[in-house]
């Protein structure tokens, strides 16, 4: 049997479950449900970390112990995932003492092997994203625009990695593994971060004690990376006795991460691996964002997002579903509650629940629930009746769509398999509707006819739902029981079915409604009024979010009301003519640094579907970090006159929206895939 690892980053405890979690479990359990569902062995990790300088400040926020404070969280983490039905084998918490054992084994053995030594360190470290910050401006504490924070200055001794001495190998690994890093965008982004040049890693801090001693220097706590990132191989027992796995699962096949922890996972994670020998991951795959009505999420803005609030007012069926479709994987993506009633009430209530209540209801009221015999169409080779064809057709168009959801699952592009799915869908609304059942069912001379559009339907049906199962395991066990079939669609690999083996004779279940269209008003009335009450309710919260997952939490304190920003007055109107001389293109950011003694411009280098690439400066350095832009899909003024800008030739401008009195700028951009060179218009 064929084997797939599949993990999540391991979640940090400094705050309570979010949306950024809730999306990369979501997703890996969707590919974990996949695999499964076609006959791989699969181990699915997920869990916690609990160790570092944030968790420490988080629980003396809160005057509790800290390890109180992480059981706490922790169990506020295993609740949400258990009911958002996550299928994940295990549950890895860096707290475990196996994984403390394993980790000092890690620790020792890369020292043996030569790659640690003992040294001191003088610099500015970011809390926030448990790293050490380069100095921009001498004697100048650098900005974090991730955790929107100077860094501390720290002077202490420290263990160090020699992550220099893995610059080479990791640039050779990255050539000869393209699948790696994915997508290719932030593949792009760690070459040139890495080629730039890496220094040695302190792997250690004397300042910091709640984490894991050095063995025979326990004065020394092991840095939180170091620690973190062995969970993937010591839940399988790599380092300890007390699990096992790590023969059969090892190296894994897929690790999820957002883009923003992107860098630890393909520069620090395969260079702890080379140094001690052992194998590396075979991708690590970098997903977007959420934002949400168009805006970063935060508690300031009032567009948070709850896993509470999602679950009190949806089915997590619904949840999973607008995750995979809304969201093209790897880029941003926008969530609010608005557009996922819209995506309910089109695709599920509108499409998929109308599809399976109408066919079940004729099945049910023309065939007395039975299902028919499989029609001449697919068991005769001489149907020629244009009826049959049609049949047949709408058979070969099923099959083939099937196939374009399989590739595109398996090449991660839920959305554009979702989209093959409902293209089926479609077609069978159609089929039935030009088939005209209804009228059929009047004449008894025309009951082939009327059996071969209901088999027809449902045997679409029955493809459509073992399709989706991984996605929605709720309503398609649902759907299957309501069509009487045996098992469950989870355990029906879609691969294997073969058109005209829906089993005649069956009779159907109950037929009920899977999708009820939503009233939109009210039920975002209803939400308004539940996120009032959470921001009125005095729980305490565990800690401010600083996590380097993400920057989204739950609303346990009152929003903060912002005046409504004035809208600037209109410019003077312009006629057709004027606007069609301004050439506007869609580019693609390949490149990204700050310009040398300029705080407000990037230098962006860009693919814009032209024979050369392009170079534009742009003033947004002080709100998007060169790495944020990378990969960008953005809007640039093609043919704007070239201007000179502190020695560089500018060759475009980029478009952004211009938000506050401050003027900041949001850029903008596209969550659909656009073409590099695609003009505006």
């Amino acid at each position: 049997m064929k084997k797939f690892y599949i993990t999540t980053p391991i979640y940090y405890v400094n705050a309570r479950p979010h949306l950024g979690h809730l999306y990369t479990t979501t997703i890996a359990d969707l590919i974990a449900r996949f695999k499964r569902q076609r006959g791989f062995d699969v181990f699915f990790l997920t869990g916690t970390d609990e160790h570092g300088q944030k968790i420490e400040q988080a629980a003396n926020k809160r005057n509790h112990p800290v390890k109180e404070h992480v059981d706490e969280v922790v169990a506020e983490y295993l609740d949400i995932f258990s009911r958002y039905g996550f299928s994940n084998d295990h549950w890895i918490r860096t707290t475990d003492d196996y994984h403390k054992e394993a980790v000092q084994e890690l620790f020792r053995k890369a020292n043996e092997a030569g790659y640690i030594y003992k040294g001191y360190y003088e610099g500015w470290f970011c809390v926030g994203c448990a790293e050490f910050k380069e100095e921009e401006e001498q004697g100048k504490a650098p900005f974090c625009p991730l955790h929107d924070r100077e860094a501390e200055r720290v002077s202490e001794e420290s263990y160090f990695f020699k992550l220099s001495a893995f610059q080479e190998p990791l640039l050779k690994y990255y050539e000869e593994h393209p699948e790696f890093i994915k997508p290719e965008s932030r593949r792009n982004e760690i070459i040139n971060f890495v080629s730039s040049g890496l220094k040695d890693l302190s792997v250690s801090r004397v300042s910091v004690k709640w984490g894991i001693p050095v063995l025979d220097d326990p004065a020394h706590t092991i840095y939180v990376w170091f620690d973190a990132l062995s969970n993937y191989i010591t839940a399988l027992g790599w380092g300890n006795k007390v699990r096992s796995g790590f023969d059969k699962y090892w190296p894994a096949d897929l690790q999820l991460v957002g883009k923003d922890i992107l860098r630890f996972h393909t520069v620090y994670w395969p260079a702890f691996l080379m140094a001690v020998g052992i194998e590396l991951p075979k991708t690590v795959y970098a997903h977007g964002m959420w934002i949400s009505g168009g805006r970063k999420i935060s508690k300031e803005l009032g567009n948070i997002i709850d896993p509470n609030i999602l679950l009190k007012f949806f089915s997590r069926d619904y949840v999973r579903y607008f995750s995979a479709r809304e969201m093209v994987f790897g880029l941003d993506g926008d969530f609010t509650y608005s557009a996922l009633i819209n995506r309910v009430n089109s695709d599920l209530a509108k499409g998929l629940g109308n599809l399976v209540s109408r066919t079940l209801k004729m099945v049910e009221k023309y065939c007395q629930s039975i299902i028919p015999s499989a029609p001449k169409a697919f068991t005769s080779p001489d149907a020629s009746e244009s009826w049959q064809k049609t049949a047949q057709a709408l058979r070969d168009s099923t099959i083939e769509l099937s196939k374009v959801f399989e590739l595109e699952f398996n090449d991660y592009n839920f959305s554009r398999a979702l989209e093959a799915v409902w293209e089926i869908i479609s077609k069978v609304d159609k089929y039935i509707s030009d088939s005209v059942p209804w009228n059929l069912a009047k004449d008894p001379s025309n009951k082939e006819h009327l059996d071969t559009v209901l088999y027809t339907s449902l045997e679409a049906l029955r493809f459509i739902t073992a399709m989706l199962a991984p996605i929605m395991p709720d309503s398609t066990l649902s759907i299957w029981l309501q069509m009487g079939l045996a098992n469950k669609p989870n355990d029906i690999n879609p691969e294997s079915l073969i058109w005209g083996e829906l089993p005649s004779g069956n009779k159907i279940g109950e037929v009920k409604a899977l999708f009820p269209n939503l009233d939109k008003d009210k039920l975002m009335a209803e939400i308004e009024e539940e996120k009032k009450k959470m921001s009125d309710s005095n729980e305490v919260k565990p800690a401010e979010n600083t996590s380097p997952i993400t920057e989204v939490v739950a609303v346990t304190e009152p929003v903060i009301e912002t005046a409504k920003e004035p809208i600037p007055e209109l410019k003077p109107m312009i006629n057709i003519d004027d606007f069609l001389k301004v050439d506007l293109r869609v580019a693609q950011v390949l490149e990204a640094e700050r310009v040398p003694k300029a705080d407000k411009l990037l230098r962006l280098v860009l693919d814009a579907g032209e024979e050369n690439k392009r170079q534009i400066l742009a003033g947004i350095a002080q709100y998007y970090t060169p790495e944020e832009m990378v990969g960008r899909k953005i809007i640039i003024v093609a043919n704007l006159e070239p201007r000179k800008l502190r020695g560089f030739e500018s060759q475009g401008m980029l478009l952004a929206a211009s938000i506050g009195e401050a003027g900041k700028p949001v850029v903008a951009g596209f969550l659909e895939d656009v073409p590099n060179g695609a003009r505006l218009k």
